[in-house]
């Protein structure tokens, strides 16, 4: 399910070491700041309200700008690690910055799927909250303008300027992707200390690891995503009391996302478009989309009118047994009927997760990417 993943990292270091792929345009428009270079001026609206400049970080001894964003994987599991950089150098009068180059329009959904938010700056706020933030994360999706003058390639991507804002290090934050292994090199540390002692860095730059950036020369990418999703086929299927039961005992090695609803059902209009948001972000990971149809006999077709207007290619079922007591019986005696009704069910038939009437789909987003069976990390 993560070859997808690994794809795009063997694509970014196939990149790097100068090898001609779709994506080279993106990266020839913007050459990476080399070594020596002055650091470029900025003026960027942050999380917190304020905006920040170069200026803005004059009495720091040295300046460390990081370019990343919320929904790589890589970027992720750097977070925690950003955060403790931030905090062990602070009172050595380092300052840390972070900057999101992505232009969240030139985001596909399904590059979305180890993530619960995208890269615009109502996202950014809110992954700064839940994850307490202790430097500035800036936002430059809108112009890009600064992220065109720096150069980054992938998210994480450092950069490292002395007191006389002068590039001492450009690269990788350090070796080792995973959380929960230890870097074998350290080299955002090992340039800092370096500078701390007035010594020179002795590996200046590296190659990096993680997700390209989203340039906005990739929205056509997301345009063409859509279109060919939209040419899916769309089906729906009779099922019975047997056959529900099957599913809800889920003998597969994945995570069902199960929406239960009918024709005329306002709340199951407005939670539906979501769903279909959720199987594009994670159906290449260990995880399912299932609709079934409770509607009266009869209702079949409009039902699957309805669904081809969602474009829901994800598998759809009509209850054919007409009873919505034997539907309860059969997927859970705790619900009282009413619809629509979500849940999230693990292999094996665990419920982990109900829901009656509207969801709240950023709520829902965070519980299928933080299972044990999706996670953030590759």
């Amino acid at each position: 399910m993560r070859i997808r993943f690994y794809f795009s990292i063997l694509l970014t270091v196939i990149l790097l070491n100068g090898f001609v792929s779709h994506e080279r345009s993106a990266y020839v428009d913007h050459p990476t700041l080399s070594i020596g270079s002055p650091a470029p001026d900025f003026n960027l609206p942050a999380v917190d309200g304020k905006n920040y400049s170069l200026a803005s970080f004059s009495k720091a001894k040295i300046l460390v700008i990081i370019f990343t964003c919320n929904h790589c994987p890589t970027a992720q599991a750097y977070e925690d690690r950003i955060i403790k950089l931030t905090s062990d150098y602070t009172s050595k009068n380092i300052a840390v910055v972070v900057i999101n180059p992505n232009d969240p329009k030139a985001l596909r959904l399904d590059e979305l799927d180890f993530s619960d938010l995208g890269d615009s700056f109502e996202d950014m706020k809110t992954r700064a909250k839940d994850k307490s933030f202790n430097f500035p994360y800036l936002y430059d999706g809108e112009t890009q303008s600064v992220s065109r003058a720096y150069g980054p390639v992938a998210t994480p991507h450092v950069f490292i300027f002395d007191k006389e804002r002068k590039l001492r290090y450009v690269g990788r934050f350090d070796d080792m992707e995973s959380p929960f292994k230890t870097p074998r090199n350290n080299d955002t540390r090992d340039a800092i200390e370096a500078l701390l002692h007035d010594q020179e860095v002795k590996v200046q730059t590296t190659k990096v690891f993680g997700c390209s950036v989203k340039w906005a020369e990739k929205k056509d990418l997301v345009k063409k995503a859509l279109d060919k999703w939209a040419t899916e086929p769309v089906n729906i299927n009779t099922i019975d009391d047997a056959g529900t039961k099957d599913i809800f005992k889920n003998s597969t090695n994945k995570l069902f996302l199960i929406n239960i609803w009918s024709n005329n059902c306002k709340q199951c209009e407005t939670n539906f478009p979501e769903f279909i948001t959720m199987n594009r972000m994670y159906r290449d990971r260990d995880f399912e989309f299932i609709s079934i149809n409770a509607g009266k006999p009869g209702d079949q077709q409009n039902a699957l009118g309805f669904l081809q207007k969602q474009q829901a290619s994800n598998k759809n079922y009509f209850f054919s047994a007409g009873s919505r007591s034997s539907l309860i019986a059969s997927i859970d005696p705790s619900w009282n009927g009413n619809i629509p009704y979500t849940l999230l069910v693990e292999p094996g038939g665990k419920i982990v997760y109900t829901k009656q009437g509207l969801i709240d789909a950023a709520e829902m987003k965070r519980t299928i990417v933080n299972n044990h069976l999706i996670g953030k990390y590759p």
